[in-house]
């Protein structure tokens, strides 16, 4: 069952489209990715998801709802959490908790019992008195999404939950998430970082208000059907501008401390090191790689003539 549905949604800004016919489809409980760099238009998509910004056109349901004609129809079975988590400073955790079980109309006796499980297993619970200001990254984070949980929503829009915090407050969070699947909650967790794609059944890659595709990640790493191989040389310059010239090498680009590119049929690793020896660059090694969810995206921003 389709939890939600988008049919070639499209947002524009005066001449600015931030939207261009999205179309994907999020199953009941799901973790659903949607990934891409900064200003291609996921932020967008969830306030649209949630009923808080009006399409210029196409659909976009949620449980069965059009957001933009009844945008208040969903909004008690649905949980926002924007980047920042965006609280009040001077409220303590458990007020800045019990506010929004106010603001949901939860009662008293039930959001109580909500929001001693959300405390557990955020572990947040020996912080309850702690005023928000004084709260870290990662904890601010986990308190937000407490706060988009205590109504018990059916579906949770998450808009970069764990930008800018720290590897382990990542793990941490990313395990709550987990723990909500068990609850059956379904949820849309947008993001920059491709490695938590790997996290999610299945991911939209956003590329300048388009969905390039959806698929699982495993399947993703299979559209690199040429042979994925990493550079490492002192000289990277010299070296890319070499590979682009060069037969059978496809789609060279920096990553990381090194070079990735592709091999097709008729390119040979131990060829592409000789050539580039005789071209005066001979402290070079070569080694064959599994691609990561970034080789995809950058591979397919290559095809689109965009350099990474």
């Amino acid at each position: 069952m389709a939890i939600v549905d988008v049919e070639n949604l499209t947002r524009s800004f005066g001449s600015v489209k931030a939207l261009d016919g999205l179309t994907f489809s999020v199953e009941e409980g799901e973790i659903f990715g949607l990934v891409g760099p900064d200003g291609s238009g996921k932020t967008t998509c969830l306030r649209i998801l949630c009923g808080l910004m009006a399409p210029t056109g196409g659909k976009a349901l949620v449980l069965g709802k059009d957001v933009a004609a009844e945008p208040e129809s969903v909004k008690d079975q649905v949980g926002y959490m924007a980047q920042p988590a965006k609280l009040y400073d001077e409220l303590t955790v458990k007020e800045n908790i019990e506010f929004y079980a106010d603001l949901y109309e939860v009662p008293r006796d039930r959001y109580r019992r909500r929001m001693n499980r959300l405390l557990e297993f955020s572990g947040l619970s020996p912080f309850t008195g702690r005023l928000f200001r004084n709260l870290s990254g990662g904890m601010k984070q986990k308190v937000g999404l407490s706060c988009a949980l205590i109504h018990t929503p059916k579906v949770l829009f998450l808009d970069e939950p764990t930008n800018g915090v720290d590897p382990v407050s990542r793990r941490d969070f990313w395990r709550i998430l987990y723990e909500l699947r068990r609850e059956k909650v379904t949820m849309v967790v947008a993001s920059t970082y491709l490695d938590e794609a790997d996290r999610c059944h299945r991911v939209a890659f956003f590329d300048r208000g388009r969905v390039r595709m959806v698929m699982a990640p495993l399947e993703l790493r299979k559209m690199l059907k040429d042979q994925l191989f990493k550079l490492t040389t002192p000289d990277r310059r010299k070296a890319l501008g070499l590979l682009k010239t060069m037969p059978g090498v496809l789609h060279p680009y920096v990553f990381g401390t090194g070079i990735h590119f592709l091999l097709d049929e008729s390119g040979e690793a131990p060829a592409v090191q000789s050539s580039l020896a005789s071209a005066g660059l001979r402290e070079v090694a070569i080694e064959r790689i599994q691609p990561s969810l970034e080789d995809v995206y950058l591979s397919l921003l290559q095809e689109d003539g965009v350099e990474p």
